[in-house]
């Protein structure tokens, strides 16, 4: 999505300078070249040599090396990019920028670029709600500078307000949104996505569940998103921050997500990736459950709605595409292929959920992406760019 953009990240100093090490391999994996500025205060949180490591590039930290600048280095690194990206941008910075301050690497690489810009800024609440930073980042605004806004939540110091650092992939949205509409393969298309567990209760206090953490259909949702598609994401019992642009509803159990999904209709696209129970208890207690002298409670079991199904087989306003995942621990291609045919659905994106393989609840994914034809198997990856994959896929496909 990002293929062939040179982007020159520059670092700056505070807690959150870690996160852009995640920011730079997010945007290699889209497909851009990722050079990376390290202030001295970023020098602090993080080491040229782990950016280094991350780009493949080297890390530029030094107005006076004798090396770089007698090629004028700070005038090529100004001029080799499509865009120069300020992640963490600090109240320093940020003041420097807007009052044309050259008196370091970063800040005279800003001075002299004619390429456009973009900051992300992180700071203190107290620091970011200042009458200095509001006039310049107005000042900023003013030059054309595009600016990603920062979060509002806990923060490094302790305190609680604006001033976080937004999230990687709200930062990654914003640098594909900035290149342009030749991204957004699926605008006017509207997508429903299922992500992580159900809960079935078993009474007010217990519940039936699985090791779903959700983040495989957040990511999918989110790809989806970037792509231009209205999205509605219906979401099990997690933890996971709403993508950028996703519509969220939250659910509990099997039947609510069922409810949901229907009330999300009419779609063009369904993505089932939520690890559904299969069955519900007919019988479980209005209140806590006790122990007893009788023993264990004896619990009746009913089938919960197979989601899946329902979309695949709708007769009026079946989604031109529905997708479906199958966590399998062995024979994963075969019982894949079967549930495919079983369940209606135009693919199936099936994985080894067994143990050893960590990808339930971990952050990569090894999947085969079954379809009509027969199955085609990628290697493994983050969740991220797997849901970046199946959504240039889904794409590919409605495109015809």
């Amino acid at each position: 999505m990002l293929k062939g953009k040179r982007i020159l990240l520059i670092i700056g100093g505070g807690v959150a300078a870690y996160k852009a090490l995640d920011l730079a391999r997010r945007l290699m994996e889209r497909g851009a070249s990722v050079r990376g500025v390290l202030t001295a205060g970023g020098q602090e949180f993080i080491t040229p040599l782990s950016v280094a490591s991350l780009t493949g590039d080297e890390c530029y930290t030094d107005l006076f090396s004798l090396k770089d600048e007698a090629e004028m280095g700070h005038i090529r690194l100004s001029r080799e990019a499509d865009l120069i990206l300020i992640a963490p941008a600090t109240a320093d910075l940020m003041s420097k920028m807007a009052n044309g301050i050259a008196n370091d690497l970063a800040s005279t690489i800003l001075l002299a670029t004619d390429k456009p810009v973009m900051i992300a800024p992180a700071m203190n609440a107290q620091m970011w709600d200042h009458p200095a930073t509001k006039r310049n980042l107005e000042t900023l605004r003013g030059d054309g500078i595009h600016v990603v806004q920062p979060g509002d939540g806990m923060l490094a110091c302790g305190e609680v307000g604006p001033g976080r650092l937004a999230e990687v992939m709200d930062m990654v949205a914003a640098v594909e949104d900035f290149f342009g509409g030749d991204n957004l393969l699926l605008s006017g298309k509207r997508a429903v996505v299922t992500a992580g567990p159900t809960h079935e209760p078993i009474d007010p206090v217990r519940y039936i569940a699985n090791r779903s953490s959700g983040r495989q259909g957040f990511e999918v949702a989110a790809a989806l998103s970037r792509l231009g598609a209205d999205v509605t994401l219906v979401a099990g019992p997690c933890v996971q921050e709403t993508p950028a642009g996703v519509t969220r509803v939250d659910v509990e159990t099997a039947r609510e997500m069922e409810a949901a999904v229907n009330a999300a209709l009419p779609a063009d696209i369904a993505v089932c990736v939520a690890a559904v129970a299969d069955w519900h208890v007919k019988n479980g207690g209005a209140q806590k459950l006790k122990k007893s002298k009788d023993g264990t409670p004896s619990f009746e079991f009913g089938e919960n709605p197979d989601i899946l199904k329902g979309l695949s087989g709708l007769k009026k306003g079946r989604p031109a595409l529905v997708v479906g995942f199958a966590a399998e621990t062995e024979n994963v291609i075969g019982h894949a292929t079967e549930k495919r045919a079983r369940k209606g659905c135009d693919l199936i994106v099936a994985n080894d959920v067994s143990s050893a393989t960590g990808i339930m609840g971990g952050e990569y994914n090894e999947i085969h992406l079954i379809s009509a034809v027969g199955a085609e198997s990628w290697p493994k990856m983050e969740k991220g760019a797997v849901a970046d994959r199946l959504a240039l896929k889904i794409a590919e496909i409605l495109k015809g």
